[in-house]
């Protein structure tokens, strides 16, 4: 069904970023980086999958459904998206917030146009109906100049949610959690601008720069755009072995060595953050238990501390063993969303989301990522990002934080900022 042909790269830098400057040409693309972040679990340093030979877009309804019979169907590379309200799909739940981005719920695509790369060498795997085109293409590539990208206006930002109505929502998380409705709660809010234009490719370029972190993601769907620096995996399939690596935590980078290690110290032993990671964890243990085979759910790393060039994270480790004959779809049904995001218990923490929450949250907070032909997959976490839809002229990124009954509202306020400021910073540079 495809030909590979493999490249030896010498400069993959520069390769990727021609890579990704080739592909703009086309209507769906979805560029993956690691950033060369060193991962135990990882295949490829690159991954650009482009033009579409089938899709599937879709609302929530029976969306996971449909796209089990898509995968089983295709047996081959898909790439895409779930948002976060598939959670409507599995619960009974609702997403009546504003929207201004207006994205499917759902979008997978098979792609003619597949990039591998790993080190020094390149895969290059098109569907056997346009596999005459490889050579053409990789020449272009390899030829293409970094073209000069047109600057647009510096974004003029809004948020959703004041300083104040912040803090009284937090306050209304609070009683719920003192009445004992949930334990913890991850509240987001929402920073836009309408009527903006913005060049993606810039964006994301700038973004990724400031962060480099080991899930970015340069998405295209026509004109829906995702343009991500995702530090977070939400769930990956080698084989019979589920990962899930959660991320509650986070303290900032600071010039000083010294001062930085010391912020870095004061995360790994700070009581609140590793109470905030403790409970998701548990509460991944039980999603994962869901398809895992007898006694196989363990904790492979607790509360470790990982650097970024902006911040410090906590991250744990969570795997499982599944039986062969589980359909992925079934794992993914029942993990999603993934805890970091939501809260435990799980359902009551939602509902008590889109009750404070101000803004449909889509695909922030979803995942991206892909399936492969022999039914592994890797999605990363949907946050650090910014949504673009160019037909409507909307800019969107949210950030939040997890909530617990040991939290400042006015502290969580502050980690709200802090993880909106590399999105703000790239969006307001000339």
């Amino acid at each position: 069904m495809r030909t590979s042909v493999f490249k030896h790269i010498s400069d993959p830098d520069s390769f990727k970023a021609q890579l990704l400057g080739w592909a703009q040409q086309f209507r769906e693309v979805i560029f993956l980086d690691s950033n060369a972040y060193p991962q135990q679990y990882g295949s490829y340093d690159v991954v650009l999958a482009a033009d579409a030979f089938t899709s599937i877009k879709t609302d929530y309804h029976n969306a996971f459904e449909d796209l089990k019979q898509y995968q089983q169907q295709a047996k081959d590379w898909l790439f895409g998206y779930l948002s976060y309200d598939l959670k409507n799909d599995t619960e009974v739940l609702k997403s009546q917030n504003f929207d201004g981005l207006h994205f499917p719920d759902l979008f997978f695509f098979q792609p003619k146009k597949l990039f591998l790369l790993k080190d020094n060498e390149l895969e290059i795997c098109y569907l056997n109906m346009c596999d005459d085109e490889i050579e053409y293409d990789f020449q272009e590539i390899a030829e293409s100049q970094k073209s000069e990208v047109k600057s647009c206006p510096s974004v003029s930002i809004e948020q959703r949610i004041s300083k104040e109505s912040y803090l009284e929502k937090v306050g209304e998380m609070l009683k719920h959690i003192h009445r004992g409705d949930i334990y913890e709660a991850n509240f987001c809010m929402e920073f836009f601008a309408q009527n903006t234009e913005i060049n993606p490719l810039s964006i994301y370029e700038k973004l990724n720069a400031i962060s480099e972190p080991p899930f970015a993601t340069f998405f295209k769907n026509n004109t829906d755009y995702l343009l991500s620096a995702s530090p977070e995996r939400y769930l990956r399939k080698e084989g019979t072995k589920i990962i899930s690596q959660p991320i509650k935590g986070t303290a900032k980078r600071v010039f000083d060595e010294e001062m930085d290690e010391k912020s870095k110290l004061e995360l790994s032993q700070n009581p609140k953050e590793r109470s905030e990671n403790i409970m998701i964890v548990d509460l991944v243990r039980n999603d994962l238990s869901h398809t895992a085979t007898k006694g196989s759910v363990q904790v492979e790393e607790l509360c470790g501390i990982y650097t970024f060039k902006q911040v410090h994270q906590m991250i744990s480790t969570i795997v499982s063993k599944v039986d062969e004959a589980t359909a992925p779809l079934e794992i993914i049904k029942t993990t999603f969303p993934m805890g970091s995001m939501t809260g435990a218990p799980k359902i009551s923490a939602m509902k008590i989301i889109e009750e404070l929450e101000e803004t449909k949250r889509g695909l922030y907070s979803g995942a991206v990522g892909y399936f492969t032909p022999n039914s592994d997959f890797d999605f990363n976490v949907v946050i650090r990002s910014i949504l673009y839809n160019s037909k409507e002229k909307y800019v969107s990124f949210s950030v939040g934080s997890a909530i617990t009954a040991e939290s400042k509202p006015e502290s969580e306020y502050e980690e709200c900022l802090l993880k909106a400021r590399a999105m703000r910073e790239v969006l307001s540079d000339k």
